[in-house]
């Protein structure tokens, strides 16, 4: 079914636009791992040009979702549970930076947007959306980048949440995640209120840690998106 983009959009806008559906199948398996991504198809199927397709192509190639090798376009690439866990253990202390410097600079309009973001992923779980959580759970983590007022911080930051994305939604398929998660984000949202810098930044960073039964969760979740499950 195609899906038709605002022809009279500019290219760059066209193209993130672009690279956020094409992300978004890649997230859900429609585009498992393995998959060639070929741009007159693409273009064909969102009905557009192959300008802004090669764009998003070429943006989600800079954040490592996909492959692009000659001779041979864009792939989905395999995911080896090594190498995810190795990104996630950098986001871990990113984000418990993140929380340090939150809880030390947070300004209360900055809190006021805190709340609402923990609230709405409230009432996500409360409802059993995963995925609507999945989404809301990205604005509660930018957020609290933001509220670090180190920009550089924030942009590596919410760079690496990107790329992770997919990994991310997985991890909300497992058996009370999403409850957990909840509680988890309520801990940190009470800890940066207070200004409690030292225990901000060790429940972000428990928060994003990949170990221990998390590590074996992710890796089955891995087994089942790399077979196209």
């Amino acid at each position: 079914m195609n899906h038709p983009l605002e022809l009279n959009a500019a290219v760059p806008r066209q193209s993130e636009r672009l690279g956020e559906l094409i992300e978004e199948r890649i997230v859900t398996g429609v585009y498992p791992p393995g998959t060639r991504l070929d741009e007159q198809e693409l273009a064909n199927s969102f009905g557009v040009s192959r300008t802004p397709v090669r764009e998003a192509l070429i943006q989600l190639a800079s954040i490592g979702l996909i492959e692009i090798r000659p001779r041979r376009g864009a792939t989905v690439p395999e995911i080896g549970a090594e190498r995810v866990c190795e990104m996630f253990e950098v986001m871990a202390e990113l984000e418990a930076m993140c929380g340090r410097l939150a809880a030390r600079r947070i300004t209360p309009a900055e809190q006021a947007a805190l709340q609402a973001a923990h609230l709405a992923c409230e009432a996500a779980r409360d409802a059993n959306a995963p995925d609507q959580y999945y989404q809301l759970n990205e604005v509660f983590h930018r957020r609290i980048y933001e509220a670090s007022h180190n920009a550089f911080l924030a942009e590596q930051a919410a760079m690496l949440h990107r790329r992770l994305r997919p990994y991310r939604r997985l991890q909300l398929r497992v058996r009370n995640r999403m409850a957990t998660s909840f509680g988890e984000h309520q801990a940190i949202v009470e800890a940066i209120q207070r200004g409690d810098s030292e225990q901000a930044e060790a429940l972000l960073r428990s928060h994003v840690s990949v170990q221990g039964e998390r590590f074996a969760d992710l890796v089955a979740s891995l087994r089942d998106f790399n077979a196209g499950a």
